[in-house]
């Protein structure tokens, strides 16, 4: 099954559950995305799908200025694993894939 569609990720930290959404697209053959959360949209860098493994980095300013990595294994429509941001302990990531219909009606 195709990685690329948008997909909503919880994301439990330290300071709480963070929600954000990740759009994945692949453009002329290269896995690209954007994140949006906390009120601002951040692209995704490094976006690579090994196996049932997918990985990328972003930065965000929101709650506080970060860089992440995460690390996420792929199962169907659900995504489990972890971010890191720098020295902080990792962070547990789950996330689900929108359906056809959910991303029409703007989920």
């Amino acid at each position: 099954m195709p990685i690329e569609g948008t997909w909503d990720l919880s994301i439990f930290t330290p300071i709480g559950k963070i929600n954000s959404v990740v759009e994945l697209r692949r453009q002329d053959g290269v896995l690209t995305g954007a994140a949006h959360g906390a009120g601002e949209q951040v692209p995704l860098d490094d976006v690579a799908l090994d196996g049932g493994r997918l990985t990328w980095k972003q930065a965000v300013t929101k709650p506080m200025r970060l860089n992440l990595a995460f690390v996420l294994t792929v199962d169907g429509d659900t995504l489990t694993g972890t971010s890191k941001a720098g020295r902080l302990p990792a962070s547990k990531v789950t996330g689900r894939r929108r359906t056809v219909r959910e991303e029409a009606a703007g989920g």
